[in-house]
C-alpha cells in the first residue's frame, strides 16, 4: 500500500498494476519465511490452542491438530513452532526422568553446561523460604559435581516489605557463601514468573555466555516439568527453524517437596505469556480467565 501511495503522484495508469501486485504479494511469505497475517489473529489462535489443552488435556488432541493447521494457514512459521511446542507439552516424557538431590552422571563438565535454579517467593522481609533453600542445596550438590558449569539464579523482587531483595540476589549470596566461585554465578533478578525466568535467562545466556549450549533445570519436583516446558518452548519459539535451537534442556535435579502441584491450565497461561499475551496469562494465573465459554470438545 505504501508503494501505491507514492506512485499516485506519478501516473494514474500505474495504480491498477500496483494494486495487482499488492494482491499477489499478500499471500507470499515475508522475510522470516512466514505468511503475512494479522498478529492479533495469530495471538488468538495460540491462546485457543493453549487454553483448549490446558482445559481438556489429551481429550483435545484432535481439536489441537485442527487449530494448529489453522494457525499454519495464518502464519506458517508460527504453526511450525507451535506444533513443536505442543508435541513437547503433550509428551508423557516431559520432565522425565526426574533426578533427586543432584544432577545425574554423564553431563558435560565444561562451561557448555549451565545449571538453572528456579526461584521461589521470598518472605516479606526478603529472607528465603525453606523451599528455596532446599532447591539451593540441590543446586550446590550439582555445582560441586560439575565444577566447570555456570549457575543461573533466576527470580526477581517478591518480598512484600523489602524492595531491595530479589530471589536471585539472595540465592547468589547463599551459593557464594557456600564456596561457589562468584565467576560461575549468573544473576537474573527481574522475573516474577516462571515464563519470565525462561525469557530473561535466555536473553542473558545467548548475549553474554556464548559457550553455554545445554541447560539443567533445578527446582522442586512438582515444578520441573513446567520449567523444562518453558525453557524448551522459549528456545523453540526463538529458533529460525526446527533443530536450530540455541539452548537445549538436557537434564534436571529436584528437591522432593512434601506437597505442591502445577496444573495444565497454569502451564497454558505460562506458554501464553511466553508468546507475549501477558494480560491473558495473568488472568489464568489469578483464576480470572473465563473457561466456561469454551465449546465442548465433544
Amino acid at each position: 500500500m505504501n508503494s501505491t501511495t507514492k506512485k499516485r503522484a506519478y501516473r494514474f495508469r500505474l495504480i491498477p498494476f500496483l494494486l495487482c501486485l499488492c494482491f499477489i504479494f499478500a499471500g507470499c511469505t515475508n522475510s522470516a519465511g512466514t505468511q503475512s497475517s494479522d498478529p492479533g489473529s495469530v495471538e488468538k489462535k495460540v491462546e485457543e490452542i493453549a487454553v483448549d489443552y490446558g482445559t481438556y488435556g489429551d481429550k483435545a488432541a484432535d481439536k489441537i491438530d485442527s487449530l494448529l493447521n489453522e494457525l499454519s494457514a495464518l502464519d506458517s512459521g508460527a504453526g511450525t513452532r507451535w506444533k513443536s511446542v505442543m508435541n513437547l507439552w503433550m509428551s508423557p516424557k516431559l520432565g522425565q526422568p526426574l533426578h533427586y538431590d543432584v544432577l545425574p552422571d554423564g553431563l558435560p563438565n565444561t562451561d557448555e553446561l549451565c545449571i538453572v535454579v528456579l526461584g521461589f517467593q521470598l518472605n516479606p522481609d526478603g529472607s528465603m523460604k525453606d523451599e528455596l533453600i532446599e532447591r539451593l542445596n540441590v543446586a550446590l550438590n550439582s555445582a560441586k559435581k560439575y565444577t566447570n558449569a555456570y549457575i543461573v539464579c533466576t527470580g526477581g523482587g517478591t518480598a512484600e516489605k523489602n524492595e531491595s531483595a530479589t530471589e536471585a540476589g539472595e540465592m547468589a549470596k547463599w551459593l557464594a557463601a557456600k564456596g561457589v566461585d562468584k565467576k560461575r554465578i549468573i544473576v537474573e533478578d527481574n522475573s516474577i514468573t516462571t515464563a519470565q525466568n525462561a525469557l530473561f535467562s535466555y536473553d542473558i545466556l545467548i548475549s553474554r555466555y556464548p559457550s553455554v549450549k545445554k541447560l539443567a533445570i533445578v527446582s522442586s519436583d512438582y515444578h520441573i516439568a513446567t520449567g523444562e516446558l518453558l525453557f524448551k518452548a522459549e528456545s523453540i519459539l526463538r529458533a529460525n527453524a526446527p533443530g536450530n535451537e540455541k539452548l537445549e534442556v538436557v537434564s534436571n535435579a529436584a528437591w522432593k517437596a512434601p506437597s505442591g502441584t502445577l496444573s495444565t491450565m497454569f502451564q497454558a497461561g505460562a506458554l501464553i505469556e511466553l508468546f507475549g499475551d501477558v494480560k491473558t496469562a495473568f488472568d489464568i494465573y489469578y483464576d480470572n480467565y473465563d473457561i466456561h465459554s469454551l465449546p465442548s470438545i465433544n
